[in-house]
């Protein structure tokens, strides 16, 4: 039985050598399927990994009490007219709340941020307080944030995102050096490690600048603006718990009686997640779409060469049965055929796959996994042997007498 088997796979190499062009042809299916398939899962796992780090590095177990509510079917100009929440209802928060580890203000203003010749165009400056930095699960590249001091003082210091100071200090330490920030000067304090993701845009982390909330207000005029209270709960556990207590609070500060509608909104992040979840799931419906009908266009393309294959060496069927050849063995030659057919497509699509995933890695993030490789090579391999059982069941029922005399 093994001989048998190593002349099969000796008979189906040779076959697929001696029509190079159309093994080639036909594996293109599988090569386009298996190709699509592995480039979706570097890339959604490589996102995911980007939003996941994105979103750990601003904390899960963080409330954000806002104007407008991030999420949801409230109507747009109902919010709008809604009182601005200012810095004194952040104080009289803060003084009030009982639960949280942390509270901070947060304005933004969007401004560029230059060093001598290198300008970083329409950064957000997001201004706080020291008290910020314990709502975050922020670390350092080097410095350090924001002091009570500084932040009490309003003094124009500044802690720059990853991607700014990459920007700005190409070749240069930037901790002691002084930038300008809307025409003002600021001197920085602390550079921030990589943490936020490209799904967040201009809030991502590594795309901001950090500074006292008083020097921004002094600076850029936005104390008259509505401002963000960033509120961290001891931990997720009692995340609901804090939320209930924030809005009972804030109730109070606006001084809103019982029946009276909230004019504030209360976020988090898990809006923020299943939209991003929901985004994910049609995309990976699409491209498993996109991959099944490549992998079916090269199944049938396997399956009719192996029709072909069948016919053009009927008369060699004919022999081996006539020496002895099983319709056992006949159909392990052809499965065989028709399998190796489909996973040189399979490793010549999972070649191209990785290539093209270091290309894209350079837009958006991606991430090779070992679980999508095995998964590229066993759908290729499972294709072959799918797409040649008709044939191969085809040559196996042959009558011998009748494959003799076929010329």
């Amino acid at each position: 039985m093994l001989n048998q088997l190593k002349e099969g796979l000796f008979i189906s190499f040779n076959a697929i050598l001696a029509n190079k062009m159309r093994s080639f042809l036909t594996t293109l299916g599988i090569v386009i399927g298996v190709c699509s398939v592995v480039l979706m899962s570097t890339a959604i796992k490589g996102v995911d990994n980007s939003f996941q780090q994105g979103i750990s590095s601003l904390g899960s177990d963080v409330l954000y009490i806002d104007k407008f509510a991030w999420f949801g079917n409230e109507e747009f100009w109902k919010m709008r007219n809604r009182p601005n929440i200012t810095y004194e209802d952040y104080l009289k928060f803060k003084s009030l709340a009982k639960l949280p580890i942390a509270i901070a203000p947060q304005a933004i203003s969007v401004r560029n941020v230059k060093f001598r010749e290198r300008t970083a165009e329409s950064i957000f400056i997001t201004g706080s307080t020291d008290e910020y930095l314990a709502t975050t699960n922020f670390t350092f590249k080097s410095g350090r944030f924001f002091n009570e001091i500084e932040s009490e003082g309003g003094r124009d210091v500044a802690v720059l995102g990853y991607d700014v100071a990459e920007n700005l200090f190409p070749n240069l330490e930037p901790v002691g050096m002084t930038v300008k920030i809307g025409g003002y000067s600021y001197q920085v304090i602390g550079v921030l490690n990589k943490q936020g993701s490209t799904l967040l845009g201009s809030f991502n982390p590594d795309k901001q600048v950090y500074v006292p909330i008083k020097s921004l207000f002094r600076h850029f005029g936005l104390n008259w603006r509505t401002i963000t209270i960033v509120v961290r709960a001891p931990n997720s556990q009692l995340l609901e718990e804090t939320k209930l207590e924030a809005e009972q609070i804030m109730r109070q500060v606006r001084r809103l009686k019982a029946y009276e509608e909230a004019n504030f909104s209360i976020n988090q992040q898990e809006g923020l997640t299943q939209i991003y979840k929901n985004t994910v799931g049609v995309i990976q419906i699409g491209g498993l779409l996109i991959t099944g009908l490549s992998l079916f266009v090269g199944a049938i393309g396997i399956m009719n060469i192996m029709f072909v294959s069948v016919k053009e060496r009927t008369r060699e069927i004919g022999i081996r049965k006539a020496i002895g050849a099983t319709k056992k063995i006949i159909m392990t030659q052809f499965l065989l055929e028709s399998s190796i057919i489909s996973l040189i497509g399979g490793l010549i699509g999972l070649f191209f796959a990785i290539i093209l995933s270091y290309v894209i890695n350079q837009f958006i993030p991606t991430s090779v996994q070992i679980s999508a490789v095995v998964l590229a090579i066993f759908i290729s391999f499972l294709t072959g042997i799918v797409s040649g059982i008709a044939p191969a069941w085809a040559a196996a029922k042959l009558d011998p007498v009748e494959s003799l005399r076929y010329e």
